[in-house]
């Protein structure tokens, strides 16, 4: 077995270096009419869940997201807004609380928290008014307040704006917002 693993790897090697060293081919007048290939699409545009994915200061919203079944729908069409507690956030909450949470047993009560920091829609910064009011995918409004420049959500601080996904757009905030 030994052998036919170092074997498989050889000829990968060789067959590689065959490729490499291949010279490149040239027209012929049947590849020379045809029509040039298409340029490669772009790379999919990320989504909320994937900013979330690639914040190492979100470690524990994408926990969180993965326990209650939401990352396939986060990372849907959309457009969702989601205003996204940092780890730190979720730090401040009474002790317990987030371990309890991520319990199978409370994925309802961890999934109706979770969506009362989305909106569906994309929400911009600049789409913010001061008392507004915005209706969650949980059913519940969070309220907007814009002070000075300075942008909260249920009180809790947006301390990064306007992180663009390609379904929607996620808000930093400084505290987990809880529904009533």
């Amino acid at each position: 077995m030994k052998n036919l693993k170092i074997s498989l790897a050889m000829l990968t090697i060789v067959g590689m270096v065959a490729c490499a060293e291949a010279p490149a081919e040239t027209a012929t007048a049947d590849t020379a009419t045809q029509a040039p290939a298409a340029p490669a699409a772009p790379a999919a545009p990320a989504t909320v869940v994937d900013i979330a994915v690639g914040s190492a200061d979100h470690s524990t919203l994408v926990a969180a997201v993965t326990a209650a079944g939401l990352a396939e729908t986060l990372s849907g069409v959309g457009p969702f807004t989601v205003f996204a507690p940092t780890n730190a956030a979720f730090s401040a909450l009474p002790a317990g609380t987030v371990d309890n949470l991520l319990k199978p047993e409370n994925k309802e009560k961890l999934a109706a928290i979770l969506t009362y920091h989305v909106v569906a829609g994309k929400v911009m910064s600049t789409d913010l008014t001061d008392g507004m009011k915005a209706k969650t995918v949980n059913g519940q409004e969070i309220t907007i307040g814009v002070k000075e420049g300075k942008v909260t959500v249920n009180g809790a601080n947006v301390t990064t704006a306007d992180l663009g996904a390609g379904n929607g757009v996620v808000h930093v905030i400084d505290a987990v917002i809880l529904p009533k």
